[in-house]
């Protein structure tokens, strides 16, 4: 069986090169499901991201997600260099991102930066294959319309996941999708963004200079205003950000009613991942919509 350091050193040997000699290695993030290492080497330092998750394709997906990112958005994103499996590992090798002290203008920065993301557009809802949100199956069958994609992409396989494995009853669930016909008409007419997808504070770093990195996307072209809402779940974003989106992108009149329904998204995506903490969240928006 490899060790931990001869599984680092094929990485480097499959995507640096053959020369490449691993000179450490020190976790630097550790979660519930992925851990992060440095790898300093010969040829410089590497972010290396390892899980064992039965999904072989997962780091893949996030692979993809952060290509994508990085052709249509001036905001730095990681430089991938490879992603595969060695063993029972997942792995997904990119560059370093050494961090540094914010500067004046990082908020501005970054909301300038999403805006250009979400100039990126499709000609339909969704994207050309599947992906993930952190280790949870993310449906992106392409639909002509929002509400759409919405409903059957986004809210039912996690609501129908929930009520499988007992997060949720029968009648919340029938509840639930009683406020399909109510949210029909509230999202602004638009075309499909390339967005984040996963944009809350945790997955925006800042760079060595100061400057916003986007990390650990969840990407699909969507409702732009999914990023925004999704934002403001948690927190962390200064006003200057969201100021400095709409001097882009305006939002619509409204935008306050409708953040709750976008969130029900990843409120459904914690409740699926930590459990019944989430409901009461899940259930206050619903009550709100239900006639």
């Amino acid at each position: 069986m490899l060790d931990q350091n001869e599984i680092y050193e094929q990485v480097l040997h499959q995507w640096i090169g053959p020369f490449v000699s691993l000179r450490s290695a020190s976790l630097i993030a550790a979660g519930n499901h992925n851990q992060g290492i440095r790898l300093s080497s010969s040829e410089g330092d590497f972010f290396l991201k390892i899980n064992f998750d039965h999904e072989r394709d997962i780091l893949q997906k996030e692979a993809e997600g952060l290509d994508m990112l990085r052709k249509a958005t001036f905001l730095k994103v990681p430089q991938v260099f490879g992603a595969g499996r060695i063993g029972d590992y997942n792995y997904l090798l990119s560059e370093f991102i050494p961090s540094g002290r914010y500067q004046l203008d990082y908020w501005e920065n970054l909301g300038l930066g999403l805006a250009h993301l979400h100039l990126s557009s499709a000609s339909s809802f969704g994207l050309e294959s599947d992906n993930f949100i952190a280790t949870l199956h993310q449906r992106n069958r392409e639909e002509d319309t929002w509400i759409d994609f919405f409903i059957e992409q986004r809210l039912e396989p996690l609501l129908g996941k929930a009520y499988f494995d007992r997060l949720i009853p029968l009648d919340f669930l029938k509840e639930f999708q009683t406020i399909y016909p109510s949210i029909e008409g509230i999202f602004p007419k638009e075309k499909p963004a390339l967005v984040h997808g996963d944009l809350w504070s945790g997955n925006v770093i800042s760079t060595k200079d100061g400057q916003p990195c986007l990390i650990d996307p969840a990407v699909y072209y969507g409702h732009r205003e999914m990023d925004l809402a999704f934002s403001r779940l948690f927190g962390g974003f200064d006003s200057k950000f969201y100021e400095a989106y709409e001097s882009v992108l305006p939002l619509e009149p409204g935008f306050e009613t409708r953040m709750g329904i976008y969130n029900l998204y990843p409120l459904l995506v914690h409740l699926n991942l930590f459990g019944s903490a989430y409901l009461p969240g899940i259930e206050r928006i619903v009550k709100r919509f239900v006639k």
